[in-house]
C-alpha cells in the first residue's frame, strides 16, 4: 500500500513522541475523506454535485494548509473551479422557513436542472455573485483561503470584487448592516458575519488594510448592538424587520461559528485582545448549548442539515490564535467521533454521533472534513 509523505511524516513524529498515534490516524483520515469528497466533484463545471463549491473549496485549502500531498493537488483543482464555476454561477430562490431553516427551491445550476423546474431569466454567468449575500461572502471566503495556499492575487481580486458587491448593501435595511437578499427580505446573522469575516480577512491580506479593517470594525460595532447576540452568548438567526430586534430564531452552529473566525481575524489586524475575549465568550457558549453529553457538536435540524463543520473550522481559528486545552479537547472528541461513528467507507454522514445516516454528499463531507481537519491543525 502506498502511504503519503504526510502520513508516514504523522508516523514519525508518533514514534518520537513528538504528535499522538491519535493525531496520526487524523493525518490519514483527512487524505482519505478527501480522496472520497472528490467523487462528487463535476471537472467539466468545476463544482462539487449537489453544489457547494464554497464550502468543499474552502476545506480543500484548510487542509492544503497542513498536508503537502493535498496541496500539490488543490492548485490545478482551484485553477480549475475558479475558471469554469463562474460560467455556472449557482441560480437559486430560497426562503427562511421552519425553524428558520433556510428552504432552496431550485439550488441547481445552469444548465443541469431537473426536468420541469423553472429556469431563471436571464441565467447568470457574471463570476461569483448572486442574489444571496451570504452565498457571496461564502464565495470570498474560499478564494481567501485559496489565495493563501497558492499566492495567486486573482483569487484575492475576486474576494475584494465580491466585498464591494456586499458593501453597496450596507445601510440600505431599516435595522442597519446588510440584508440577506437581494429581494431585501430579511436581515440576518450569517450574512453580516460573513461581511464582517471578509472584511476582517482582507484587512490582514490586501494592501488597503485600513480600508478593510475600517469596515470590520464599523461592522462589529454594528453587529455587537444589533441584538442578535442573546443574553446567553449565543447568537439568534436574525431580526424582525418591522421592530429591528432579535427574532429569537434558532441558534444555528454556523452562526456561531462564523463570527469566531471575524474576531480573531480583527484581533490579528489590530493587535486587541478584546475581540478575542469575546470571540471565546461566545464559542464556550456555543459549546455548551449545541453538543451532546459526550461532547459532540449539533443542530436541531439533523439529519436535514450538515454545517456542524462551519463551527469546527472557524474554532480551528480561533485556537490557533489562542489556544485552549477545552477547545483542543472539544475539536478531537468530534473528529473521533465522526471516524469511529459517523463514517461508511470514507464516506462522512451528517450526524457525528452516528450512526451513519445513508447517504452521504458532498455537503456532508465537507463538514464532517472541516473537524478531522481543525483536530489535525490544532
Amino acid at each position: 500500500m502506498l502511504v503519503s509523505p504526510r502520513r508516514l511524516l504523522a508516523i514519525s513524529l508518533a514514534s518520537t513522541g513528538l504528535m499522538t498515534s491519535a493525531d496520526a490516524i487524523t493525518a490519514s483520515n483527512a487524505e482519505a475523506a478527501f480522496g472520497a469528497l472528490q467523487q462528487w466533484y463535476d471537472p467539466s463545471i468545476g463544482l462539487w454535485i449537489p453544489n457547494t463549491g464554497w464550502w468543499s473549496l474552502t476545506v480543500i485549502a484548510d487542509l492544503a494548509a497542513i498536508d503537502t500531498t493535498v496541496r500539490i493537488k488543490s492548485i490545478p483543482l482551484f485553477a480549475n473551479t475558479y475558471a469554469r464555476a463562474q460560467k455556472y454561477n449557482l441560480q437559486m430562490q430560497k426562503n427562511v422557513g421552519t425553524n428558520w431553516l433556510p428552504e432552496t427551491f431550485y439550488g441547481h445550476h445552469w444548465p443541469f436542472f431537473p426536468p420541469g423546474w423553472p429556469i431563471p431569466s436571464p441565467i447568470r454567468t457574471n463570476g461569483f455573485l448572486n442574489d444571496y449575500y451570504d452565498d457571496e461572502g461564502w464565495w470570498a471566503l474560499a478564494w481567501i483561503a485559496a489565495y493563501d495556499i497558492t499566492m495567486d492575487r486573482a483569487y484575492l481580486s475576486t474576494a475584494k470584487s465580491i466585498f464591494e458587491d456586499m458593501k453597496a448593501a450596507y445601510g440600505t435595511t431599516p435595522c442597519g448592516g446588510i440584508w440577506w437578499d437581494k429581494a431585501n427580505t430579511y436581515v440576518n446573522a450569517i450574512a453580516n458575519e460573513l461581511f464582517l469575516d471578509v472584511a476582517a480577512h482582507l484587512a490582514n491580506r490586501a494592501t488597503e488594510k485600513s480600508y478593510y479593517l475600517s469596515w470590520a470594525k464599523k461592522q462589529w460595532a454594528w453587529f455587537q448592538k444589533s441584538g442578535m447576540i442573546n443574553a446567553q452568548h449565543t447568537i439568534n438567526d436574525g431580526l424582525d424587520i418591522n421592530t429591528c430586534e432579535n427574532n429569537g430564531g434558532t441558534v444555528w452552529s454556523y452562526n456561531q461559528g462564523v463570527i469566531l473566525g471575524g474576531l480573531s481575524e480583527l484581533t490579528r489586524a489590530t493587535k486587541d485582545n478584546s475581540y478575542t475575549v469575546t470571540a471565546k465568550q461566545i464559542a464556550d457558549a456555543a459549546i455548551a448549548a449545541l453538543t451532546d453529553a459526550n461532547g459532540v457538536l449539533h443542530d436541531p435540524c439533523e439529519p436535514d442539515c450538515g454545517a456542524d463543520g462551519v463551527f469546527a473550522r472557524n474554532l480551528e481559528i480561533l485556537q490557533k490564535a489562542s489556544p485552549e486545552a477545552r477547545y483542543a479537547s472539544f475539536l478531537d472528541t468530534n473528529a473521533n467521533s465522526i471516524w469511529e461513528t459517523d463514517r461508511q467507507g470514507n464516506e462522512l454522514s451528517v450526524v457525528w454521533s452516528g450512526p451513519y445516516v445513508a447517504p452521504a454528499n458532498a455537503s456532508t463531507q465537507s463538514s464532517a472534513m472541516d473537524a478531522l481537519i481543525a483536530a489535525l491543525a490544532t
